[in-house]
């Protein structure tokens, strides 16, 4: 069973569909690796920056720091998760049968991402997933996909560069009617987007 790396949207924090995805996940039968978004703690980082006056580099840092938090409560909250910060620990995590929650400081350096708002969780999933040797992505978001006029309205502007050669699934609050059932199975749920013609709309 190859691997699963999924992005569990920092919108998500107070949601009544955070504990639904999660327990959905647990059902996938292979190694699978949660990207947490930075939700809230991400947020004080955006409102912070204009009246402190910090750098993009250093507001970049602080919102991996803000992912770990997010990772830590979903830890906290969740049976069955576990901290992981390199694709080896992961791996010793999948090992125990536990899901693994990415902590990103220990890799950000390696992943030479660009210190910027244009690179936000999505990317660094992305990034992640193929420095993990994983070939799947799935993106969890607080809205259904057609709810925006093409993919790229509800990722960061960055991501398709770093998703190349990925295969990548988005969902929203519909795909949980089957998502459980989809992902005991081995499969993805949600739609998978096409990065084969320059529209990049949402493949069916």
């Amino acid at each position: 069973m190859s691997a699963l790396v999924v992005k569990i949207g920092g919108s998500l924090w107070r949601s009544p569909l955070l504990p639904r995805w999660i327990a959905a996940l647990r059902d996938f039968p292979g190694p699978l690796t949660i990207v947490p978004g930075g939700g809230p703690f991400a947020d004080a980082v955006r409102a912070a920056q204009p009246p402190m006056g910090f750098s993009d580099r250093a507001a970049h840092g602080m919102a991996m720091l803000a992912m770990e938090q997010y990772g830590l409560a979903l830890v906290d909250i969740f049976a069955g998760l576990e901290c992981a910060a390199t694709p080896e620990q992961a791996s010793a995590v999948h090992a125990s049968g536990k899901l693994a929650v990415w902590r990103p400081s220990m890799m950000a350096l390696e992943l030479k991402l660009a210190a910027s708002w244009d690179v936000t969780s999505d990317s660094l999933s992305a990034s992640y997933a193929r420095a993990s040797g994983a070939v799947r992505l799935l993106l969890v978001k607080s809205v259904d996909v057609d709810a925006a006029p093409d993919w790229r309205g509800l990722v960061d502007p960055g991501f398709a560069s770093h998703a190349a050669g990925l295969d990548v699934f988005i969902a929203g609050p519909r795909a949980l009617g089957d998502a459980a059932q989809i992902l005991a199975r081995g499969g993805v749920a949600g739609s998978r987007i096409s990065f084969a013609n320059s529209s990049r709309k949402i493949a069916s």
